[in-house]
């Protein structure tokens, strides 16, 4: 497949390329790919691929696909429960939370080997597995000491260090881009808010999000400037909270959103009357549109960056 960009005013030749070697939709990606890069000078994510949880009757299995749903295959295939997956970034590796052994245990599993550890298997719950941008440390949630408490780690689970420590429930961590910095949710104050705490250890401070109540399930953005979070206003809502402002802004109605690598689209679990299904949200328009799905309920997405 050949291409040519052109642009109109001055008829001057932008882009001029053929696509060999591929399927037609890989190469027609990696066209789309190479043209925003053209206009904006930025990345596209024509070629990215998500991870997800599929759910189909009482069991569920962790998903890879294309960005838009296409060519997705399952990771896992153990007929459990499986939650929170969250693709390492640079790496072809997912961590996951797994009922393989009838506990909540965090896996890590390699896509190119097939090859699966198991990273964390105490006593009570082990979810929510958040893995450093440099991809030397692991963000948890356990509840090894009582409550579950946001815990970090080496990436292979040893060297494990408590952050916080509250007799109230945290959940969902997130990395700030650099890595020093730590979102989660915790109900230290009775109903579900956004805090931040140093990833070497500190103070729990609380984020304000005007307009938004009951804010869960962060991520960080990976240009660092916004953060995505889920608010329960009646039903489920996207919202984005602007780190340097601290403005917030309703986008959809939904939850569990994560970032492309452009820090301008998220993907989201949008709930329909015969379960979840996952959508792709422009940031700055609002504008939706729902991915092709698997068999059953799609939810948990979490973007590879």
């Amino acid at each position: 497949m050949e291409a040519r960009l052109t642009e109109r005013i001055n008829n001057a030749e932008l882009l001029a390329k053929a696509y060999t070697g591929a399927a037609l939709r890989r190469q027609a990606h990696a066209l789309a790919d190479d043209i925003v890069l053209t206009i904006t000078g930025k990345k596209g994510i024509a070629q990215t691929q998500i991870v997800f949880k599929g759910a189909n009757g009482g069991t569920s299995e962790i998903y890879v696909s294309d960005y838009d749903g296409h060519n997705a295959m399952p990771i896992t295939q153990d007929h459990k429960l499986v939650a929170a997956p969250y693709w390492v970034p640079g790496r072809r590796v997912i961590y996951y939370t797994s009922y393989l052994r009838d506990n909540p245990d965090i896996y890590s599993q390699d896509l190119q080997t097939g090859v699966r550890k198991l990273i964390a298997r105490y006593s009570g719950l082990n979810t929510s597995a958040a893995v450093s941008p440099d991809g030397s440390q692991v963000a948890m949630i356990l509840s090894k000491a009582g409550s579950p408490d946001v815990w970090v780690a080496h990436a292979d689970g040893t060297g494990l260090k408590q952050l916080t420590n509250t007799r109230e429930d945290e959940s969902s961590p997130c990395w700030s881009p650099d890595g020093k910095t730590l979102c989660f949710t915790s109900r230290m104050r009775g109903r579900a808010e956004l805090y931040t705490i140093p990833s070497a250890g500190g103070q729990m401070k609380r984020l304000t999000t005007i307009g938004a109540i009951n804010t869960t399930e962060p991520d960080w953005s990976p240009d660092g400037q916004q953060i995505a979070f889920t608010a329960l206003m009646g039903n489920f809502q996207i919202w984005t909270l602007n780190v340097q402002t601290h403005e917030t802004k309703m986008l959809a109605d939904g939850e569990d959103p994560s970032w492309a690598p452009n820090s301008r689209t998220l993907i989201f679990a949008r709930r329909t009357g015969s379960g979840y299904v996952l959508s792709l949200l422009d940031e700055p328009t609002k504008k939706m549109k729902d991915i092709a799905r698997v068999s059953g309920s799609c939810s948990q997405p979490c973007w590879a960056r």
